[in-house]
């Protein structure tokens, strides 16, 4: 059921900017194709998912996964520009661009984490593993949104439209701040052992020496 609720997401959210578009609104898009850019998004979060879960090795799903992200960026930096929305619109958007985000989180923690020598092969393929079941989760999360595109959903009120866009929005970026505290508590981890073996300079070197988020 969760892979057939992945497998929807790109028809919700077109559908729900589709629905936004015809609106009685004031505002016009003014990126040629802005469903589509969600489309790209949504695409690269599950292609960045299903990549880090099939390849035979850890270092070779995330060189695939690196190279799904650096396609898919284009799609989450032309979003990003659209300005001109109405607030419903503005706001599946911003859920949009969240998935986005917490790809980009992943990306760059954990192609520090693969290079930090304070980690065990085994860990690394574990923490490699979380990240995954977070952007899965991030992207499934998305799927409520067809509330609002359903024939009951139509129907229904800005007020109501509204509040289920805000919740969805809501959790998809609590999501994406778990998504960062985890890669704040794996690279704490490595701060710790480097304190305990004096190569503390090294792993500041590697995630930033002015950055004390960490730790």
């Amino acid at each position: 059921m969760k892979r057939k609720n992945r497998n929807k997401i790109t028809e919700i959210i077109l559908a729900a900017l589709v629905v936004f578009s015809v609106l009685p609104v004031k505002a016009q898009w003014v990126v040629s194709d802005p469903g589509n850019l969600a489309q790209g998004i949504v695409n690269t979060a599950k292609q960045i998912v299903e990549t880090s879960t099939t390849a035979r090795n850890t270092l070779a799903s995330f060189n695939e996964a690196v190279k799904i992200y650096e396609q898919g960026k284009a799609y989450y930096d032309a979003l990003k520009s659209v300005h001109n929305l109405v607030r419903d619109a503005r706001k599946v958007q911003k859920t949009v661009l969240l998935v986005g985000e917490i790809s980009e989180i992943y990306v760059t923690g954990f192609q520090k984490i693969m290079s930090d020598s304070n980690f065990s092969e085994a860990e690394v393929t574990a923490i490699g593993g979380g990240y995954a079941i977070l952007l899965s989760e991030s992207a499934d999360m998305l799927a409520e949104i067809r509330e609002i595109i359903s024939v009951n959903g139509l129907s229904m009120n800005d007020a109501e439209r509204m509040a289920i866009i805000d919740r969805v929005h809501t959790e998809v970026k609590n999501h994406r701040d778990l998504v960062a505290y985890y890669t704040k508590k794996n690279i704490s981890v490595s701060f710790i052992r480097a304190k305990k073996s004096g190569d503390t300079q090294r792993v500041l070197a590697l995630y930033g020496n002015n950055d004390e988020r960490y730790w």
